[in-house]
C-alpha cells in the first residue's frame, strides 16, 4: 500500500534538494533517515521530517510496521519563485530569484525479495551487475565482420593515425641580422692613421 507525504514551499532551491533526494531514492526508512542524519547539506533537514511524517502517516493511518516500508519515489519540484533585485554598478539592478521547492514522498511495502524491480531500475546511480555482458553477448556480430573484411583493416589504420602524433605548423622565422651590419668597421680606421 502506498503512503504518501508532501511539503510545499520550502525555501530551498529545488536543484540543492535534488542532489539530497537521489541519495535516499529506493533505500530503507531507517537507512534513509540514518543517511539524512549525517549528510553536511541544509537540504537534508527538510526531507529527513517529510520522510518520518509519511511514516507517521503509515503507522497511524494504515497500521503498517515502518519495518517494511521502503522509499518507493520521492521528486523535487519547482515552486513558485520570489523576484528580488541587487543594485549593481553604473545604476544598472540584476535579478536575484529565491526559489521554493515542493517534495513529494511515496512510501510502499517491501515483498519479500526488497524492493519491486521497476523501482530498483528508478533509482539513480544503482544499475544491476551484470547488465551490460549481458547486452553484449546478445549482439551478433555483423557480417563485415565475420567475414573479416575490410572494415578490420580500416579500423587498424585509424588506429595507427590516432597514435602518430600531429605536425606543428611550420613557422618561417626571418633572418637574424648580424651584430656588426651597417656599421662601418672602425677599428681599421683607426689602425690606417
Amino acid at each position: 500500500m502506498e503512503v504518501k507525504a508532501k511539503a510545499r514551499f520550502i525555501r530551498m532551491s529545488p536543484k540543492k534538494v535534488r542532489l539530497v533526494a537521489d541519495l535516499v531514492r529506493g533505500m530503507d526508512i531507517d537507512k534513509a533517515e540514518a543517511q539524512l542524519k549525517f549528510i553536511k547539506k541544509a537540504a537534508s533537514r527538510p526531507v529527513l521530517k517529510l520522510i518520518q511524517s509519511a511514516r507517521a502517516n503509515a503507522e497511524h493511518n494504515f497500521k503498517l510496521t515502518p519495518e517494511i516500508l521502503f522509499i518507493k519515489t520521492i521528486t523535487v519540484d519547482g515552486g513558485p519563485v520570489l523576484h528580488r533585485w541587487k543594485p549593481r554598478a553604473f545604476g544598472r539592478a540584476t535579478p536575484i530569484r529565491k526559489r521554493t521547492s515542493h517534495i513529494t514522498v511515496v512510501l510502499d511495502e517491501k515483498t519479500k525479495e526488497g524492493a519491486p524491480k521497476d523501482v530498483k531500475a528508478a533509482v539513480v546511480g544503482k544499475r544491476e551487475k551484470g547488465q551490460k555482458e549481458q547486452k553484449r553477448e546478445k549482439k551478433e556480430p555483423s557480417s563485415a565482420e565475420a567475414a573479416g573484411g575490410k572494415e578490420e583493416k580500416t579500423k587498424e589504420k585509424k588506429a595507427e593515425k590516432k597514435d602518430v602524433p600531429a605536425k606543428k605548423p611550420a613557422v618561417k622565422k626571418s633572418p637574424a641580422k648580424k651584430k656588426d651590419e651597417g656599421k662601418p668597421d672602425v677599428k681599421k680606421k683607426e689602425s690606417a692613421s
